[in-house]
């Protein structure tokens, strides 16, 4: 436990620069906090302390603003930034070194008791206000960016923008297994689609304008 521990704070050293500290890490960051005690919950719930359970993730929503359900499975590695209002539901399962920021929703779209809720893989790094809603999968090394909405699975290495998400890809630039952080610099594949639409307007542009300047030589020729 006391390992674990240990990993949480160097993880949030090595992705935060804002951390100066291993005592600012303990004593300031909720994200911590609520992994913390998501892992006392998740051994009640596994125990079939259910109600204990669920009471302990409800303190922890209150005092850090982060809501984890005790069932969902978390694997060491996760960075919570800031977290205020991330929802993480029951079947939800995190991989190694995920990052979430501030108001994300890993959520459901089924009243059965099933696996309704995301997979993540490891490395995975989800914007802020970004929303996953399913029981699919989000490939390792993927990044989400901020205020998506993504509603089917997602390939691994990937970059995911819009309403709903899209699907991209960073040609030559991901490196696998590296988290990246970079929330800056997605590609919206609709403004490349517009962009690609523009160039060809212009070409047909030169075409015709061509054409024209060679039927009036062919004018003045017969003149």
């Amino acid at each position: 436990m006391f390992e674990l521990m240990r990993r949480d704070i160097r993880t949030v050293l090595e992705r935060d620069p804002a951390a100066r500290s291993a005592l600012e890490v303990v004593l300031c960051y909720p994200g911590v906090h609520a992994i913390w005690l998501h892992r006392i919950a998740h051994r009640l719930w596994g125990w079939g302390w259910r109600t204990v359970a669920r009471f302990v993730s409800h303190v922890s929503r209150f005092l850090t603003g982060i809501e984890i359900h005790p069932a969902a499975r978390i694997a060491p590695g996760l960075f919570i930034d800031h977290g205020m209002g991330a929802v993480i539901g029951e079947t939800s399962e995190i991989g190694e070194n995920v990052t979430l920021l501030q108001g994300v929703t890993l959520g459901g779209t089924s009243l059965k008791r099933e696996k309704r809720h995301p997979t993540l893989g490891n490395n995975v790094v989800v914007g802020a206000g970004a929303k996953i809603i399913g029981a699919f999968t989000i490939g390792a090394g993927s990044r989400i960016g901020a205020g998506s909405v993504v509603v089917r699975e997602v390939p691994p290495n990937s970059v995911v923008v819009g309403v709903p998400g899209r699907v991209t890809f960073k040609d030559g630039q991901r490196v696998p297994g590296e988290i990246d952080l970079n929330q800056t610099d997605l590609p919206d594949p609709l403004a490349k689609a517009i962009e690609q639409l523009l160039e060809r307007i212009q070409h047909l542009e030169s075409e015709v304008q061509a054409l024209r300047n060679t039927l009036d030589e062919a004018k003045v020729g017969r003149l």
